[in-house]
């Protein structure tokens, strides 16, 4: 998770607020609820590339390895943080695939043997 100092977030949600308002605005405007999945990548791709090319003129290996490791912990920590709780919201609701719990009573009888 991105924990950074209150000081940096009185700056940065200000403008992280105006554009997720812009996305939003020009998502409606394709009638597509799913609209705003190209908006948001367009967004975060070219804020990610702006700030290489501003901090450093130009990308080097070293910065795309660190991009994809940050852009890979974005998605992992949503998935952890959102996804997660939601599928087990899902689960409770509605049961589990009984394939996975057929594989999870077994691994847990194998992990218990150890």
């Amino acid at each position: 998770m991105p924990y950074i100092a209150q000081k940096d977030r009185l700056i940065l949600d200000p403008l992280i607020n105006k554009l997720s308002d812009e996305i939003v605005k020009l998502s409606k405007e394709y009638n597509y609820d799913g609209a705003f999945a190209g908006l948001l990548n367009y967004s975060i791709t070219s804020l990610a590339m702006r700030i290489v090319n501003k901090q450093f003129g130009g990308l080097r290996y070293w910065q795309i390895a660190i991009l994809t490791g940050t852009f890979h912990n974005i998605a992992d920590e949503f998935y952890r943080m959102v996804a997660v709780p939601y599928e087990n919201i899902q689960i409770n609701k509605s049961g589990n695939v009984e394939e996975y719990v057929t594989c999870l009573d077994k691994l847990q009888l194998t992990t218990s043997k150890v």
